[in-house]
């Protein structure tokens, strides 16, 4: 197929004249397979609907079957309505995989259109607009259709699924259902599900203030179809609804575990108690089921002999968080005395207190972990590439080469970490130890002249030729092991954010971790090393002086997209403003900022700073008491482009809040499809009203707060 575009220039008028340019290589001159594969990341609307108009070559490399098979809209926050509409009249039949993931601004007529997608296998609607009658239109010409994600809102009605949407449904085998209401969805149509993903998202009240009950709607299939399961996934929010709801989908996988159920995974926050019917499931999954993924809420396994009696093949993801599990259950029961766990790619241990102790009954907070535990756990899980230690005080003995961050250099394949900051202190403090001095260096000042503050020196790891002397540090060491590391967060063991899900805003906050007073601005600045860092999370750290270490982060990590920091030295003070101007100044692929911290002025000179991150999509601010300048963030919206998403939690009055949200929404909202604002008082009763209307892309994201690492198995889903 070829552009039917008149005036397009011809391939050798586009390309010879350019290739002639003295010196230079023009982007013609290569390779196909090079060329489609700079295309392939340029996204799907713009390659479509511009790039091929622009020659003859182009025209036809855009529409290569390896670009057009997978279209990914998902964060494409350009995407209108009318892009999308011209993207699949123009290659709707040749569209396999369709990622609509969180296209929450489209409107339902608009995403009605997939229908045109005929030859769809998987398709991924999760955030967008759809009514069941729009769902059954959709779904009843996609014959092909093996995968399918949706949402179920309040309102929707199985009933109204015509017989062919039924016909497709009972040929899906891979489901993710998002549930915004109590309903068992599509569920009971898909006779051959082979994975099935729920995510419950049930409020346990309306806006109105009425209580919902978790019973089903009448007249809905109580009989799921799980014989051929083998992935059961559920993720629920808090919310005593949703555990009601999902006990009524386990009740079905109690009666008969499925023969071939591999992965069995249940994330809940707090307490979900067992019951008769869940004691069954576990029995039976004990005795019929060989799992290579297991995630159980806390309540089933603390105290329990379960984990003794199940049979794991070749597993690659485990996750204890929060459950009372002693490092001596953690080898016995999981790594059976050091067996070869080398499959294993991905583990949760956060929350798990005693998980590095051999005696979870006396061991207290400050005790130091049992170093032979975790050297165990590295050598038997030796290929981890997901490891996730945060929430609980693990603290190092004085010891050659037993240091946690020793043990943890092991792990050459780690692409991901999560650490307490008391965790890489180097040993308890002392009070005979004097602090060693920092190496002095020029550092700017925000935006004025420069001013001598100690600032710790950052060896590039990009020099050569020379080998300049490393810090001495175990954490500097720990970073120096992983040089692949894409994502590492630091967070304090007693961290816990202002703003939790679907309850008011969190006034006090518990102290630090004593052991985290050692853990200071020489350590950010270690994290410079890590050249394909993509995610950086920092949060609790009370010794932070100047916040000089951010400074060499966005020197170095030139690959950084998301960054969160929170409560940054001492409470009631914003320390590192000035170096975090400096920062942002080099962070040119940024895409996320979230930033939490008390007493926060997010002024002029904070927005000037930040505009500078060119590639900026979604901004979340999180300040007790803080203040914001209006006039500041509009100037600040107009120049950064690509803004879709400004959240605003601060101590400002509702009027100045609500004021400046109506201000930006006029001024941008019709230039950004995408474009989702919230500026509200931090400690207004309104709060948890105001954030459930948040697109659950971006709550999830961006807005709350929680560790990411290992938080579900790799490649889940898409």
């Amino acid at each position: 197929m070829a552009s039917s575009g008149e005036d397009m220039p011809s391939e050798d008028d586009a390309g010879t004249s350019a290739a002639t340019v003295a010196g230079s290589i023009h982007l013609l001159g290569f390779s196909d397979e090079i060329l489609l594969h700079i295309l392939s990341h340029v996204p799907s609307t713009d390659l479509v609907l511009n790039v091929r108009r622009s020659c003859r070559k182009l025209a036809t490399l855009c529409l290569d079957k390896s670009l057009t098979h997978t279209v990914l809209l998902q964060k494409d926050y350009q995407a209108s309505e009318d892009k999308v509409k011209q993207l699949v009249k123009a290659i709707g039949r040749e569209i396999q995989q369709l990622n609509m993931a969180g296209c929450y601004w489209l409107s339902g007529a608009t995403v009605e259109h997939v229908a045109r997608c005929r030859n769809l296998v998987k398709v991924n609607l999760s955030g967008c607009h759809l009514t069941s009658l729009r769902l059954s239109k959709v779904l009843s010409v996609l014959q092909h259709l093996r995968s399918l994600a949706i949402d179920v809102s309040p309102g929707f009605d199985a009933s109204q699924l015509s017989s062919e949407c039924k016909a497709t449904l009972s040929r899906v085998r891979e489901l993710r259902q998002t549930l915004f209401t109590p309903s068992y969805g599509v569920v009971p149509c898909c006779t051959s599900l082979e994975k099935l993903l729920l995510y419950f998202e049930i409020l346990d009240r309306t806006r109105e203030g009425a209580i919902l009950s978790g019973q089903l709607m009448v007249g809905q299939s109580n009989v799921p179809h799980y014989q051929n399961l083998r992935v059961f996934y559920a993720r629920l929010a808090p919310g005593y609804i949703n555990q009601e709801v999902v006990r009524l989908y386990l009740a079905v996988l109690s009666d008969r575990t499925p023969e071939n159920l591999h992965a069995f995974l249940i994330s809940v926050p707090g307490s979900f108690a067992e019951s008769g019917a869940t004691k069954n499931l576990l029995d039976s999954m004990a005795r019929n089921a060989c799992l290579d993924a297991l995630q159980l809420p806390k309540s089933w396994l603390n105290g329990s002999a379960l984990l003794q009696h199940m049979r794991f093949n070749n597993p690659f993801y485990f996750s204890f968080s929060r459950c009372a599990l002693s490092g001596g259950h953690l080898i016995q029961r999981v790594i059976n005395g050091g067996r070869d766990l080398r499959s294993l790619a991905s583990l949760n241990l956060s929350g798990c207190v005693h998980c590095l102790s051999p005696d979870a009954l006396f061991r207290k907070a400050e005790d130091n972990i049992d170093s032979s535990i975790l050297e165990t756990l590295v050598g038997a899980c030796c290929n981890l590439q997901h490891l996730n230690l945060s929430a609980a005080h693990h603290h190092s003995a004085e010891g050659l080469g037993r240091h946690l961050c020793q043990l943890l250099a092991r792990l050459g394949h780690l692409r991901s970490l999560a650490l307490p900051v008391c965790a890489v202190a180097d040993s308890a403090p002392r009070a005979d130890r004097a602090p060693v001095p920092p190496a002095m260096h020029a550092v700017p000042r925000g935006f004025g002249k420069k001013v001598r503050i100690g600032v710790p020196s950052v060896p590039s790891p990009f020099a050569t030729g020379q080998s300049a002397p490393q810090p001495s540090s175990v954490f500097w060491s720990l970073l120096r092991s992983v040089p692949f590391l894409e994502r590492l967060e630091l967070i304090g063991s007693n961290f816990s954010s202002a703003m939790p899900r679907n309850e008011p805003a969190i006034r006090n906050s518990l102290p630090p971790c004593s052991r985290a007073q050692s853990v200071g601005d020489a350590e950010v600045a270690a994290i410079g090393q890590l050249a394909f860092l993509r995610h950086l999370t920092l949060a609790q750290l009370p010794s932070i002086l100047t916040g000089s270490g951010l400074v060499s982060i966005g020197l170095q990590c030139q690959q950084l997209q998301s960054l969160s920091l929170a409560n940054l030295g001492v409470m009631g003070k914003v320390v590192y403003m000035s170096a975090l101007s400096d920062m942002l100044k080099h962070c040119r692929r940024l895409k996320d900022l979230r930033l939490e911290q008390p007493y926060f002025s997010a002024n002029a000179q904070f927005f000037q700073a930040l505009s500078q991150c060119s590639c900026l999509q979604r901004l979340c601010l999180v300040s007790r008491s803080g203040t914001l300048q209006p006039d500041a963030v509009l100037a600040f919206m107009g120049r950064c482009l690509h803004l879709v998403v400004c959240h605003m939690f601060t101590g400002e009055s509702l009027a100045t809040c609500k004021s400046l949200q109506q201000s930006l929404l006029r001024s941008f909202q019709a230039e950004r499809p995408a474009l989702n604002v919230v500026i509200f008082p931090l400690l207004h009763e309104g709060l948890t009203d105001v954030i459930r209307d948040v697109p659950l892309v971006h709550l999830d994201e961006v807005t709350l707060f929680k560790s990411r690492v290992a938080e579900e198995p790799p490649n889940l889903w898409w």
